[in-house]
């Protein structure tokens, strides 16, 4: 007896869809206001981000930490989510994770930034909690010993970290040690080691108020009285005015020379080459871009095809430009620079190849090659990284911290664009000159010191690891 046969299959092929007209994109303009209490409220519509992200900045800069107590603004930023006046750290926690959000705050140069993602349909419950940790936090004794211990401890793996080292040395080598910048961000262990709760305090009084405060909020508001829920929450917040805050000058020696973090036995040379630049105000910042990403922005760069792919010295190297501070008048200042690691046999003949990359560029310029794919590269990504909330909230609240007007982002691709390959290298060659070049290794001294100073690029100093 055989089986009877078994029916044919059929496939019915839907068509395939035809693509759309490409619509063109611009960096998302937000809309800008201020509640009764003094609070300036930046939101941003995007429709489809279900989880909205908030920024708030908080004018609290590294420069107004008492003398002494370098590190307070960093414990004051993690403490915020360490309970309340109305809930203690534990209960504060658990009905963060009720509402399935995420809270973090950070303390830089320019302030206190504190971050907050929640789904959209729990954003009240959520923007209740972060105003309750903004105007009452508990700064608990035992929390904010916790935390001090905490950070005690980080220190001695951030001091154990190339990375980490090189930037902490880059920087008491650039600026005077009288400016708050030339020190750690998040203190040393003798200044965290004097930071109790009543020091903590006192820094939140003098500085955290809604009136000098700005929130960034960022996602899917359809069907959100964002104005009602805002009156709620944030805009219960209640504090003084102040006045206008003097900002620290910026000063910074940046005479070509070579420092040497001693390492023994380190088998590769963390590298840290800086100085410092204008800050996002200049009109030169758009070329300046372009230019750093054509040297070292990707893997395809100049730096990387001879030091990663010609020589095989490295993984990667990168150049970059940071903003350390900004002003309105201009008078801010980033950080140049380019880094990296190399194996330590080649670490003097990666110094000169790198010398010799920077000195070349100086000579023939970029190619008009090169200025288009950086202009390509950064500008056509820029729908990808912007794709999330979060990632326009950030850019925005950068812009606020900056003191840069709204569309400045969406300016910049424009500017970028229309910047030329003479302009591009004019820009970078001014941005990392051979002879104005600030350089931390951080290796084997015995290994690495010789083949350095022969290169005659500066001035050798060694110190230990």
């Amino acid at each position: 007896m055989t089986d009877a046969a078994e029916p044919l299959t059929t496939m019915d092929f839907h068509p395939r869809p035809a693509s759309g007209v490409p619509t063109p994109w611009a960096f998302p303009a937000p809309d800008r206001g201020t509640l009764p209490n003094g609070l300036t409220v930046l939101r941003c519509h995007r429709p489809g981000q279900q989880v909205v992200a908030v920024e708030i900045n908080l004018d609290a800069p590294l420069g107004a930490e008492p003398e002494g107590l370098d590190g307070v603004a960093t414990i004051m930023a993690r403490a915020l989510s360490e309970g309340t006046d109305k809930r203690s750290a534990e209960e504060f926690a658990a009905e963060l994770e009720r509402c399935g959000a995420t809270l973090d705050a950070h303390a830089d140069h320019p302030g206190v930034r504190v971050s907050l993602e929640v789904p959209v349909s729990r954003l009240p419950k959520a923007l209740g909690l972060l105003a309750e940790a903004l105007r009452g936090p508990a700064f608990d004794d035992g929390e904010v010993k916790r935390l001090v211990r905490n950070r005690l401890d980080e220190i001695p793996h951030e001091q154990a970290n190339p990375g980490r080292r090189a930037a902490k040395e880059l920087y008491r080598r650039l600026f005077p040690a009288g400016l708050r910048m030339s020190r750690p961000r998040q203190g040393t262990e003798e200044t965290v080691a004097r930071i109790d709760s009543a020091a903590v305090r006192a820094f939140y009084e003098a500085h955290v108020r809604p009136a000098t405060a700005t929130a960034v909020v960022v996602g899917d508001l359809t069907g959100i009285d964002l104005d009602a829920v805002l009156a709620d929450t944030l805009g219960a917040w209640q504090g003084d005015g102040a006045e206008p805050r003097a900002r620290e000058e910026i000063s910074a020696d940046d005479t070509g020379r070579i420092v040497i973090v001693d390492r023994p036995g380190a088998v590769q040379t963390q590298l840290l080459i800086g100085r410092i630049g204008a800050d996002r105000h200049d009109r030169v910042w758009p070329a300046q871009v372009l230019g750093t990403y054509c040297l070292g922005g990707t893997l395809t760069s100049r730096l990387d095809r001879v030091l990663r792919e010609e020589k095989g010295y490295t993984y990667g190297v990168r150049a970059f430009a940071q903003v350390l501070c900004s002003a309105p008048d201009g008078s801010g200042a980033s950080l140049l620079g380019i880094s990296g690691s190399v194996d330590t046999p080649n670490t003097g003949p990666a110094l000169a190849d790198l010398w010799t990359v920077l000195r070349t560029l100086a000579a023939e310029g970029l190619t008009d090659d090169e200025r288009d794919v950086a202009v390509q590269n950064l500008v056509g990504v820029a729908p990808l990284r912007y794709e999330t909330a979060a990632s326009v909230a950030g850019t925005l609240a950068d812009q606020v911290e900056q003191h840069l007007p709204d569309d400045f982002q969406g300016q910049l691709y424009a500017r970028l664009a229309q910047t030329g390959t003479v302009e591009a290298t004019a820009a970078v060659v001014s941005a990392f000159p051979v002879d104005r070049l600030v350089t931390v290794l951080v290796g084997d001294a015995a290994e690495i010191e010789g083949a350095v100073r022969e290169l005659g690029i500066g001035d050798v100093t060694v110190v230990k690891g």
